[in-house]
């Protein structure tokens, strides 16, 4: 979820809160303040699982991946025939990255391409698999990789695994 969703929905359980503490909403009796405490320990709760919706994507586009590279039978790694491009976002606020294959082998061969995308910080945002398909004997073909979702902010794309196959 982006932070202007997270605020919006920080907003609306705010005025939850002010609006059950104000009239003493409560339908087993209790103060004004229990409700209040009660209100904002769901505020909190909600809020943490809003945040964590963000890592559950992440965790949900990793495990896709791995499910995608998992079914090349017999691939072979090839992380040092493929580059990422740097970041670019499209009309969607999605992040792409140009991916470049170069086939180093005699014949042609496909690719699968997990692609990484990360925040400043290193950490994971969201993850894709590519397959560039058809790649001629010591020739290069370009792929687009695209996230997910929409990622905020300065975000960089990396190589995670490559396999030819």
């Amino acid at each position: 979820m982006t932070r202007r969703g997270l605020r919006g929905a920080s907003a609306v359980l705010m005025a939850v809160t002010v609006a059950c503490t104000a009239s003493a909403c409560s339908d087993d009796g209790d103060s004004a303040s229990s409700t209040a405490s009660k209100a904002a320990s769901a505020a909190s709760s909600v809020a943490s699982s809003v945040a964590s919706k963000g890592s559950d994507v992440v965790a949900s586009a990793t495990a896709a991946a791995e499910d995608k590279l998992n079914s090349f039978k017999d691939g072979v790694n090839a992380s040092g025939d493929v580059r990422a491009g740097a970041p670019a976002t499209d009309k969607d606020g999605r992040a792409t990255s140009r991916v470049t294959v170069k086939n180093s082998t005699g014949s042609t061969q496909s690719y699968a391409v997990q692609i990484n995308f990360k925040d400043p910080d290193g950490k994971l945002q969201d993850t894709v698999v590519v397959t560039v398909d058809d790649v001629a004997a010591k020739k290069t073909k370009d792929a687009t990789a695209r996230s997910n979702r929409k990622l905020d902010g300065d975000v960089t794309a990396e190589v995670g695994e490559a396999l030819r196959h």
